[in-house]
């Protein structure tokens, strides 16, 4: 048996998952009353999603308490590539909208959602998070509190012993050797959630709401095989693919099917080691990406709010709509500071356009019955580009730093 586990565990992790994803398929298709399955599904989430803050907190405090004056990181290119990312992506959702408008059937009885009543309560949501407990923040995975916390924490240890830094170090490497251990666990956690996925769900109500899927998932392959690519292209100066591949297969497909940013931390972290990026910066964005960095989501607010713009025949021009992908970006940066994500967003970009509250909230009720798909695609992406920026923003300095010592030498 112990022969069997370590040849098992010397298989690609991804050729695991693959595998894990196909027997869920064969279990949900062929035994889909044993619904006991889905509780390995269950379990690795919740164990990615127990074990990340304390990961982000540790790791962040101690790269910032080893950080020495006058080293250089590259955050401020990370936050500029997270920030460009997503506000094309709102962009490239509201062109594809007015190329293939999209009407929808209206549900009923969506009615116990509370979107927020504008930006600004976005925003202060948001300026909470900053400052709430850092046991409740631990507590409730609120990773802008974690890092706030994990950045003055790291600060003020800076001036500390030594063996104080290198305390922190070994907490952190132990909380990485258990992250290790779990990660281990995904081909089997992987095969739960298809199983759950394909058992709960099935894709045969998904088939009314066919051209709206299209032109959601559409725009994120756009993003995630064109965009990227050429921002990654503008700033590495080299073929993107083999990068925005690697971050595909190895970040997209388990975030695709944990559905969530926050459990696929860990996971990111494990890979910038891997790629062997610099700690000090990655322990950073990367938890910070899980924040802010929401292409997916600025995608999922602008298509679904011109779907309820074209549904009750609300004529807009572009200038206008242009408006919506700089809202949708702004918004989606805020998303994980109110409960239901994205989704919950798109009353707040439909009250521009004058649509009543009622409408908004059906289109929620759209938003969530084609949820197995739109939220596997968009964090996908999301999740996936974290780590992708990350790189990049390494590799073009790496390449400035080489021209540089050309031109000098």
């Amino acid at each position: 048996m112990k022969t069997l586990i370590l040849n098992w565990n010397q298989v690609s992790l991804v050729k695991r998952i693959f595998a894990g994803i196909i027997v869920g398929i064969i279990l949900a298709l062929s035994i889909p009353n044993a619904t006991g399955v889905t509780i390995f599904g269950s379990l690795f989430v919740l164990s990615l999603k127990a074990v990340a803050p304390v990961l982000v907190l540790l790791l962040v405090m101690s790269a910032i308490s080893k950080h020495k004056k006058g080293q250089q990181t590259n955050m401020k290119t990370i936050i500029g590539l997270y920030g460009l990312s997503t506000f094309l992506a709102g962009l490239i959702a509201v062109i594809v909208s007015f190329i293939f408008p999209v009407t929808l059937s209206l549900v009923t009885g969506v009615t116990d959602l509370t979107p927020p009543d504008g930006i600004v309560e976005v925003l202060k949501t948001l300026l909470f998070k900053v400052v709430d407990n850092p046991v409740n923040a631990l507590m409730n995975a609120n990773y802008i509190g974690i890092l706030t916390w994990a950045i003055l924490l790291g600060v003020a240890l800076r001036n500390a012993k030594d063996s104080t830094k290198d305390s922190l170090v070994n907490f952190s490497d132990a909380v990485s050797q258990i992250v290790k251990w779990v990660i281990n666990l995904a081909p089997i956690g992987i095969m739960g959630l298809v199983f759950d996925s394909i058992t709960a769900n099935g894709l045969s109500s998904l088939l009314d709401y066919g051209k709206l899927l299209l032109v959601l998932i559409g725009c994120m392959l756009f993003m995630a095989l064109v965009v990227n690519p050429l921002i990654v292209y503008l700033n590495i100066r080299r073929n993107p693919y083999p990068l925005v591949f690697l971050c595909l297969k190895e970040s997209g497909i388990t975030a695709f099917f944990t559905r969530s940013s926050a459990a696929n931390i860990p996971i990111n972290m494990r890979l910038c080691e891997k790629l062997e990026l610099d700690k000090d910066t990655y322990s950073v964005s990367i938890p910070l990406g899980a924040t802010i960095n929401m292409a997916g989501a600025a995608i999922t607010i602008s298509v679904l709010t011109l779907a309820a713009v074209h549904t009750v025949g609300i004529e807009v021009d572009f200038g206008t709509a242009l408006i919506l992908s700089v809202l949708s970006a702004v918004s989606a940066a805020g998303a994980s500071g109110v409960a239901g994500g994205s989704l919950l967003l798109i009353p707040l970009a439909c009250s521009i356009f004058g649509i009543p509250n009622d409408v908004a909230i059906q289109v929620v009720g759209v938003g969530f019955i084609i949820g197995v798909l739109q939220d596997s695609f968009e964090t996908a992406l999301n999740s996936s580009s974290d780590l992708l920026f990350t790189a990049t923003a390494e590799y073009a300095k790496d390449r400035k730093e080489a021209k540089e010592f050309v031109i000098n030498t």
